[in-house]
C-alpha cells in the first residue's frame, strides 16, 4: 500500500513538472541561441527569408537604439538614407509579424557607450548572444571582444554553387577586360569570370570553358577560355591591317 502510495506521488510530481515546462515554453533538451539584430541587418532584408524558411529557429533580438537610430534617418534630409532606413524599420515589423514570440525589443540603456558598435557589443556579452550584421568592421571589432558573429554575405559566398575547371557554360560577354583580348562576364550567381578571347564578343552570349579559378578576400574570381563549335580554343584573329604592317616591318628589317 505503501509502495502504490509512493508511485502515485511521484508520477504526480513528475506530471507537474512536465505541465511547468510546457507552460513557460523550455525546451528540455536544446539551448535556444540569442541573435541580435543591427540596422546594417534590417536594411539588408534577407534574414526575413531565412526566418521563413525555418533555417533560424532562434530568439531575435531588435535593441531599441537600433531602432532609434533607423528612425533618425528616416527622418533626415538624406533621401537614400531615410529610404533605406525606413525599409528597415518595415522589416522590423515584418519579423514581429512573421515570428512575434521569436522577435524581442530590448531596451537596454549604455550611457557610458560611445558608439552604437560599443553597445551592440556590450549587449551581445551582456545577454550572451550573437550579433547578425552584415557590417565588416563591427564583424572584427566583435570577434576581438569574443563575440560571434553571423554574416549572411559569409553564408552566401559559401553557398554559391562550385564551377569546376573543364566545365563549358554560356556566358553573356558584357565588357572588355583589362587585357586586349580579354572579355568580362558573370555567372547565374553574380561571381565574375574573365575570358581569353573574348573581347570580340562583347554583348554576345557564347560557349566559355572555365580554366581556373582564384579565390579572393572580396569573393572568387573565375577564368575562362572562348570555345568554338568544334570545342577548340578560340584563338584570337589579328585583323588584316595589323598583318599588313607587320609585313612591311619585316620588309624593312630585310633590306637594312
Amino acid at each position: 500500500m505503501v509502495e502504490l502510495f509512493q508511485t502515485i506521488l511521484l508520477f504526480g510530481i513528475i506530471m507537474l513538472i512536465v505541465a511547468q515546462l510546457k507552460l513557460q515554453g523550455l525546451k528540455l533538451f536544446s539551448k535556444q541561441r540569442r541573435l541580435i539584430l543591427d540596422s546594417c541587418a534590417l536594411i539588408d532584408g534577407r534574414i526575413v527569408e531565412i526566418v521563413r524558411s525555418g533555417f533560424v529557429a532562434d530568439e531575435l533580438i531588435i535593441p531599441q537604439f537600433i531602432l532609434s537610430e533607423l528612425q533618425l534617418l528616416a527622418d533626415g534630409t538624406d533621401s537614400h538614407k531615410r529610404e533605406r532606413a525606413r525599409y528597415g524599420l518595415d522589416i522590423a515589423h515584418e519579423l514581429q509579424d512573421s515570428a512575434p514570440m521569436r522577435v524581442v525589443i530590448d531596451r537596454s540603456l549604455f550611457p557610458d557607450a560611445q558608439t552604437t558598435d560599443d553597445k551592440l557589443v556590450l549587449l551581445a556579452k551582456r545577454l550572451r548572444a550573437q550579433l547578425y550584421t552584415t557590417d565588416y568592421n563591427l564583424s572584427k571589432v566583435a570577434a576581438v571582444e569574443g563575440v560571434k558573429v553571423l554574416n549572411v554575405n559569409e553564408l552566401s559566398h559559401a553557398l554559391r554553387p562550385i564551377t569546376l575547371p573543364g566545365e563549358t557554360l554560356s556566358i553573356k560577354i558584357i565588357q572588355r577586360g583589362s587585357n586586349r583580348d580579354q572579355g568580362v562576364g558573370y555567372l547565374d550567381d553574380g561571381t565574375m569570370i574573365v575570358i581569353e578571347g573574348g573581347a570580340r564578343f562583347v554583348g554576345r552570349a557564347m560557349p566559355v570553358t572555365v580554366t581556373r579559378m582564384h579565390q579572393t578576400v572580396a569573393g572568387k574570381m573565375v577564368f575562362g577560355q572562348i570555345r568554338n563549335s568544334s570545342g577548340e580554343p578560340q584563338r584570337a584573329v589579328v585583323p588584316e591591317a595589323a598583318k599588313a604592317s607587320n609585313s612591311k616591318l619585316r620588309s624593312r628589317l630585310r633590306s637594312r
